[in-house]
């Protein structure tokens, strides 16, 4: 069963990363020198922080991606994006 593109899915924010549900660039010669194919590309649906959420227009596929793999948030980028109550003072 395809699944329908996600409504945020917008021709004009892409990515080029390889799709891991259809593999459909494997044979391209302009994705194996790691350039932006026109063909092969992938929506960018949205983004928290470092990972990215996309789908391909191809199968439908959608995944995450964190593009800054083994790297953790930092504690103080952590506590800036936690919101403060009434009674809890800023650090």
């Amino acid at each position: 069963m395809r699944l329908p593109l996600d409504p945020q899915a917008d021709d004009a924010r892409r990515a080029w990363v390889a799709c891991p549900g259809c593999d459909d660039a494997r044979t391209c010669a302009t994705c194996a020198d790691r350039r932006n194919c026109r063909d092969h590309w992938r929506y960018l649906i949205s983004n928290d922080g470092p990972v990215v959420h996309l789908q391909c227009p191809g199968c439908a596929h959608t995944w995450s991606l964190d593009t800054r793999p083994g790297v953790t948030r930092r504690e103080d980028d952590a506590a800036l994006s936690r919101p403060l109550s009434a009674d809890t003072p800023p650090s």
